[in-house]
């Protein structure tokens, strides 16, 4: 797969962010890489990495990362899958899973504050 097949199928899979494909070299001519931004004004809303992998014309593999808000955002999550749209899908579902995890975890600690403080006005 060369560059602009590479960028075409980004585009396809995920519309929403703005698409750099990075120039192979010789040394990285077994993988490509792009990242793509979703802003709002000057303002970086996400980052996506995707590397795809491939290995004797057999194996691909795709990894994609995510960050957050701003240009120097640590990266939060990957994920690795043999398609890029089971890749993302992947890193969605494991977004979700965590996001139900700490939705719990906050609920626990809420009420639990809201217990104790029962008969208390103030919430500080």
């Amino acid at each position: 797969m060369n560059s602009n097949d590479f960028r075409r199928e980004l585009i396809k899979i995920m519309p929403g962010y703005v698409w750099t494909v990075h120039r192979p070299s010789k040394f990285t001519k077994f993988y490509l890489s792009a990242t793509g931004i979703q802003s709002s004004g000057f303002n970086r809303l996400s980052t996506l990495q995707v590397i795809r992998r491939e290995k004797d014309n057999e194996y691909i593999a795709y990894e994609v990362k995510s960050a957050g808000f701003g240009l120097r955002a640590p990266r939060l999550s990957g994920y690795t899958d043999g398609t890029l749209a089971r890749a993302l899908r992947g890193l969605q579902k494991h977004y979700e899973i965590m996001a139900r995890t700490y939705s719990s975890h906050a609920g626990a600690i809420e009420f639990a504050r809201k217990k104790h403080n029962k008969g208390v006005e103030s919430d500080a």
